[in-house]
């Protein structure tokens, strides 16, 4: 059988041969370079434990960094690995010719059970100085040993397994707690449980394992020298005593499940590999006669955990019939068989032999080989020498064996770490997939390696797979470095002429695919900044191709709304370009477009701009406006006249463009909303946002002459306006004339104008006597002058007598209110006697408003509303919601009245002591109660003006908010 590392060897010659051409270029094909600077140690590094034994070593033990050798006829070498100085020595104390057998520890380190070759058993504890007899197990040549891993402890090894030579399985268990330490023997209980058999009869128990699966479940694994038995049952919760006994308890006619094979040695050993510390073994080993039997164990299996089963041949240039195996281990990955002279190292993935060591005659025949199972250092020994074997960097090399077999997800596993073997993987893997027409799996692994990008390229290009080009350039695209731009603005245009062909040869379902795949290409923000660099070429491939659909949606990402609304535009769907405008809301490409639209769609437009708000400068859309209007109805015209009173009323929009273009539509289409606006704009010409002139101006041409006049009025052009309203209604030049309030002079002067135009222009004598009253500066001599010389005074009689009865009028309505205000006065003062004389009546059980007592306990208030409260329950209420001055002159008067004393219990006082305290200038006690009263009792406190300025107090304190939430917890 050839070694893996030879076949290694072959594909490197092999790969180096088709590589010559490309050697002269100092390139290596894979693009990378094989820097390692030493030779690498083997897996299994070999060491020989400097140890001379006193005596030869009959058996070795380790487990847990402890170690137990028996040394000659009477001694245990115990040492713990952790601290080599300090081996220790255990007599045996035997005087017979017994003989160590074989030697079990426990996977603690912490239980030695010695098996002796009369058929006795001892047991050393690690902590003990002295062999304790096991009486219970003599009799039996213990072959095996399955330790408890779940309920042992450092004292007490739970109920085991033992094994001998004559196919018993037994349940014991060994305890050396206080109360047996000084006893006679340790063990607690060795019953019998389960015999196992071959075809011959009886066959020695050669290993034993105990393990726990999902479930409760408990597999044990038993092996003689032919066959290995399994046996599956749960251990009843709470049954300790019973043990084991409960899965072996089965029918006489139902026979465990076992595997068979013909051939023997007379002994099997099996190995089990352990990944993590007090985990479960997840793969055994078993060496029998017919070779290796090798597999991992899946607990979650009903009946049998072993799975995946093979054999392994033993190596063929071993004579098995002469030089049989004496032991085996087994590690992640090999197994290592230990012959009399030699120990080999067979893969377990291709069951080729890796490593061979011979040791020297001069060391002895190897006797046994042992695994720590804690720490996986592999032990050897001799009768004289010691040796460990360390395995370093197992895995190393398992990607190889992996990427052979056409597993290459598990050799990619192995070499995540180091990027030219997953090179080489990847590499393998791409081909593999390409030789069985897989081919946008061999595109995906291609993009991963270092082979040269043109070679892959043409590969598929040949092959005539467009699709796992494009993946293969995807992929490729996706791994570049953002300062790879070359590359990613090569492999970003060929990609979108391979869609573009693609979309133009495809139809239905498969065409619908390859344009979600092209746009999620063209908006992925990896590409984003090229595809913007490069934004015309993209442009002229779609173009080129005729695919507008496409090349809208690129612009739309490119955020290039300019073709977008251009495009739209020239197809005449202007609703569209609208639609895109308002989405985006840029305001360069509103004033851009909007001449355009508004000859279109108007209505749409303009809302279009209110909905932009102060986005948008009016002023800027005024081009747009002029060319629409000119050309427009006068419906058309509307439209921007919607806009600018949206500009002027919403926004407060205040430049004179706006308000005089506003202005100059009105006198065309819409002479009373000028006058509106005009009026609206009020008669300061500081705040009128229009040129007035203009407005003057406008409002003339077109014959507005209404208008004109409030024009005149703002601009105090006052004589100009009474003239120009004369013309239109002798109303409107009153109102005119009254506006100069502060010159007399003037007002006087438009209001004999008014009167000179109704008396000589429409010869109205009773309309210049209205305008003789209107203004109290005109008198009758101002306006005769205006008259005509034949008008004689029977005229003005009228209007005199009117005036007269006017006077009169006004005097008689003096005197009426003269007598109404005499009235009032004459009530107000019956009220107040009346309120003086007023009283209430308080029954016995009355109680008070504010704190629910019996009234008549204490002094007490009585308010007209009916609320009753006693004088120091008013008090309380009303104090806080006083002003701070009122609240010091309370306080100051009560300190008066208490200081004046307790008044007498009779009805009557002394007059002399009410004269001597006014004498001395102070109020009398009466008084102070007076006032205490007018501020105490000024109003209800529940109905009066304090409980209205109190409604937006909060109902508890701020200050003792925290206390008051705390109470109610």
């Amino acid at each position: 059988m050839a070694s893996i590392l030879d076949d290694y060897q072959d594909s490197i010659s092999n790969l180096a041969s088709s590589q010559q051409t490309r050697s002269g270029l100092g390139i290596p094909h894979t693009g990378y370079v094989n820097a390692r600077l030493e030779k690498e140690t083997h897996i299994f590094n070999k060491q020989r434990i400097d140890f001379t034994p006193p005596e030869k070593i009959n058996s070795l033990v380790v487990s847990s960094n402890q170690l137990c050798m028996s040394l000659g006829k009477d001694i245990i070498f115990r040492l713990d690995l952790a601290k080599a100085d300090e081996p220790n020595q255990v007599e045996l104390g035997r005087k017979d010719e017994a003989k160590v057998y074989k030697l079990f520890l426990d996977h603690t380190g912490s239980h030695l059970i010695i098996a002796l070759n009369t058929s006795e058993c001892l047991y050393l504890n690690r902590n003990a100085q002295k062999v304790r007899p096991l009486s219970r197990w003599k009799g039996h040549l213990v072959e095996s040993v399955g330790w408890n891993k779940f309920l042992g402890s450092e004292t007490n090894t739970g109920p085991i397994l033992v094994g001998t030579s004559q196919g018993h399985i037994y349940e014991a268990e060994i305890s050396i707690s206080e109360g047996g330490l000084f006893g006679t023997t340790p063990d607690q209980y060795f019953r019998f449980i389960y015999n196992l058999e071959e075809e011959a009869g009886p066959a020695p128990v050669c290993c034993l394992e105990v393990e726990r699966g999902v479930d409760g479940k408990c597999f044990i694994i038993a092996t003689t020298r032919k066959r290995l038995f399994q046996f599956v049952g749960k251990v009843p919760e709470g049954a300790d005593q019973q043990g084991f006994g409960a899965i072996f308890s089965m029918p006489s006619n139902h026979l465990p499940g076992f595997r068979e094979f013909p051939a023997s040695f007379g002994y099997s050993e099996i190995a089990f590999y352990t990944p993590k510390l007090r985990s479960s073994p997840n793969a055994f080993a078993w060496m029998m006669g017919n070779g290796v039997l090798y597999g991992s164990l899946d607990y979650g299996r009903p009946d049998s955990i072993l799975s995946d089963e093979q054999v392994w041949e033993y190596p063929s240039d071993v004579d098995i019939s002469i030089n049989k195996p004496i032991s085996i281990v087994l590690t992640q990955f090999h197994f290592l068989l230990l012959f009399p002279d030699q120990v080999k190292a067979v893969c377990t993935l291709n069951g080729q032999v890796v490593f061979q060591d011979v040791f020297l005659d001069k060391f002895g025949s190897l006797t046994r080989m042992i695994k720590d199972p804690s720490y996986g250092q592999i032990w050897i020994h001799t009768e004289k020498v010691v040796f460990r074997y360390n395995v370093q960097r197992e895995s190393r090399d398992v990607w190889k064996m992996y990427m052979n077999i056409n597993k290459f997800d598990l050799a990619k596993e192995y070499c995540k770490d180091r990027p030219e073997c997953l090179d080489i993987v990847l590499a393998k893997e791409a081909e593999h997939c390409f030789q069985n027409k897989r081919y946008l799996d061999s595109a995906k692994c291609y993009a991963l390696t270092q082979n040269y990008f043109e070679e892959i390229a043409l590969k598929f290009i040949e092959a005539k797979q467009e699709e796992a080009l494009m993946e293969f350039l995807l992929k490729k695209l996706a791994s570049l470095k953002p300062s790879e731009k070359t590359q990613t603005t090569l492999l970003t245009i060929w990609l979108t002429e391979l869609y573009l062909n693609r979309l133009g040869m495809l139809e239905g379902d498969p065409a619908k695919q390859t344009r979600d795949n092209f746009r999620s290409f063209l908006g992925s923000p990896r590409n984003k900044d090229c595809l913007f660099n490069n934004r015309a070429t993209i442009h002229e491939l779609l173009a080129s191709h005729g695919d507008t659909e496409n090349m809208v949606h690129f612009a739309v990402l490119m955020h290039d709304y300019e073709r977008v609304i251009a495009h739209h535009c020239q197809h005449d769907n202007y609703s569209a370009a609208l639609k895109v405008l308002s989405k985006i809301k840029d305001e360069a490409l509103f004033y851009k477009f909007s001449p355009i639209l508004i000859q279109h769609i108007p209505k749409m437009v303009v809302d279009a701009w209110i909905e932009m708000g102060k986005q948008l400068d009016a002023r800027n859309l005024i081009p747009a406006l002029v060319n629409y209007s000119q050309c427009g109805s006068t419906v058309q015209i509307s439209e921007a006249i919607r806009y600018l009173e949206f500009c002027v009323y919403e926004l407060k929009e205040t430049h004179q463009a706006i308000h005089n273009y506003l202005l100059s539509l009105y006198a065309v289409c819409d002479p009373k909303s000028l006058l509106v606006y005009l009026e609206n704009a009020g008669s300061n010409s500081d705040k009128i946002h229009c040129d007035l002139k203009y407005a003057l101006r406008l409002c003339a041409e077109h014959g507005h002459h209404q208008a004109c006049v409030h024009v005149y009025k703002v601009m105090e052009m006052y004589e100009e306006a009474v003239d120009l309203a004369l013309q239109v209604d002798v109303d409107m030049a009153k109102s005119c004339a009254d506006l100069p309030e502060e010159d007399e002079e003037l007002r006087k002067k438009l209001w004999l104008k008014i009167a000179r135009h109704v008396v000589q222009e429409e010869k109205d004598v009773k309309k210049a006597m209205a305008c003789l009253s209107s203004c109290n500066l005109l008198k009758i001599e101002d306006v005769l002058p205006f008259f005509p010389d034949f008008v004689t005074i029977d005229h003005f009689k009228e209007a005199i007598c009117n005036s007269l009865e006017a006077y009169n009028k006004h005097i008689e309505e003096l005197k009426t209110e003269m007598e109404e205000a005499t009235q009032s006065a004459k009530r107000i003062r019956e009220d107040i006697q009346e309120m003086r004389n007023k009283y209430g009546s308080v029954e016995s059980q009355e109680k008070c408003a504010a704190c629910d007592f019996p009234l008549l306990n204490r002094p007490f208030y009585l308010f007209l509303c009916g609320h009753m409260f006693h004088y120091d329950c008013l008090l309380q209420e009303v104090y806080p919601n006083l002003p701070a001055y009122k609240q010091a002159k309370l306080e100051d008067l009560q300190k008066k009245l208490s200081a004046t004393g307790q008044p007498s219990k009779s009805h009557h006082r002394p007059k002399d002591t009410d004269m001597s305290g006014q004498g001395k200038g102070q109020p009398s006690r009466e008084q102070m109660k007076a006032d205490i009263d007018d501020i105490v009792a000024a109003e209800c406190v529940y109905c009066g003006e304090l409980m209205i300025r109190s409604i937006d107090k909060p109902f508890i304190d701020p200050q003792r908010y925290e206390s008051e939430m705390q109470s109610w917890l």
